[in-house]
C-alpha cells in the first residue's frame, strides 16, 4: 500500500467541508478559493474542484453569480446558501467530534 494514496484519500474526504468553510465569510470566485486551499497545504487542481462545485450547487449548498470581468471571460463567484450554511454548522461540529475521537485514538495508541 502507498502512503501517497492514503494522505490523497484523506484530503478528499475532507473537500467539500474546506471549501463550505472558505466560503463561509462570503463569495468567492473559483481560482481564490483554490489560492486558500493551497495556501492551506490541501493539494487541490482545478480538475477536482469544478465538479465539487457543481455537486454542491447541486445539492443546494451554494449558489452562485455571475460578474463581467474587464481581463477576460466573465466570472462565476460562489457563496453558501441558507441551507449551505446550515450544513456546515452541521460539518463543524462533526468534524470536532472526529478530531477528538481520532486524537484520543491515536494518543492512545502512542502510549502502548
Amino acid at each position: 500500500m502507498k502512503i501517497e494514496n492514503t494522505k490523497a484519500q484523506m484530503r478528499k474526504g475532507v473537500l467539500e467541508y474546506c471549501i463550505l468553510s472558505v466560503l463561509k465569510d462570503g463569495e468567492a470566485y473559483t481560482s481564490d478559493i483554490l489560492e486558500t486551499l493551497k495556501d492551506a497545504k490541501m493539494l487541490v487542481v482545478e480538475g477536482t474542484i469544478y465538479p465539487l462545485l457543481t455537486r454542491l450547487k447541486n445539492a443546494g449548498l451554494l449558489s452562485y453569480r455571475w460578474e463581467e470581468s474587464t481581463s477576460g471571460p466573465p466570472r462565476k463567484y460562489y457563496e453558501l446558501t441558507e441551507t449551505g450554511q446550515l450544513f456546515l454548522n452541521e460539518l463543524n461540529t462533526t468534524w470536532s467530534e472526529l478530531q477528538q475521537a481520532v486524537n484520543r485514538v491515536t494518543s492512545e495508541n502512542t502510549k502502548k
